[in-house]
């Protein structure tokens, strides 16, 4: 939880700058007053202070593009937050995919599949695949980890490139899942993986 000095501004409004998680690109400016910034802790949406409103409005409740709260930073005067974010679909009122004209082309899907992932567990439907694994429990989750790991290995002894990439993305889709399971995502594990890479050899 983070604490900004709302007493700075005279309309108490904080200014909240919204970061994708992913590409790094910045995506748009908000305001959020104390209870806007505490239902974006509480998540999984970004909720802000609308100030032509007077109200608190979730980005995304009427045009279906939300931003999924992925951290919260505070600037070093405690007047500004920094808000990491994966947005679905276009963030600017324009249709743009920033409000201030920059593409946002991401150099990866994982960071929207797992957007994805995250809102199937947040809002389940009852058709969904991911909200039926996700509560039989992290018991089952990891069996089917497990299932998907022997799948690829045994398509990997062949030589059927497609099958093999088949049963390669079988197995991280339903890792990423494992991984919400647990309280985490990819980039939990690209740091422990920076990390070692980092570490200084040992030698003797």
């Amino acid at each position: 939880m983070i604490q900004p000095d709302f007493d700075k501004y005279p309309d108490g409004l904080v200014p909240a700058i919204v970061q994708d998680a992913g590409t790094r690109e910045v995506l748009m400016l908000g305001y959020m007053n104390e209870a806007a910034l505490r239902a974006t802790e509480a998540g999984p949406y970004v909720t802000f202070y609308s100030r032509s409103r007077q109200e608190l409005w979730t980005k995304g409740a009427t045009s279906g593009h939300y931003l999924h709260r992925q951290a919260l930073l505070l600037d070093c005067d405690s007047d500004c937050i920094l808000v990491m974010a994966l947005p679905e679909g276009p963030v600017c009122h324009t249709g743009a995919a920033t409000c201030f004209g920059a593409a946002n082309t991401p150099a990866s899907f994982l960071p929207a599949l797992e957007a994805v992932i995250s809102d199937r567990i947040a809002n389940p439907e009852a058709n969904s695949y991911v909200a039926g694994l996700y509560r039989k429990g992290i018991n089952k989750i990891a069996q089917k980890v497990g299932e998907e790991a022997v799948e690829l290995v045994i398509e990997a002894k062949d030589q059927d490139e497609a099958l093999f990439k088949g049963e390669a993305a079988d197995l991280l889709f339903h890792y990423l899942i494992l991984l919400q399971a647990k309280g985490l995502r990819l980039q939990d594990i690209e740091q422990v993986l920076e990390a070692r890479h980092r570490k200084p050899a040992v030698t003797g």
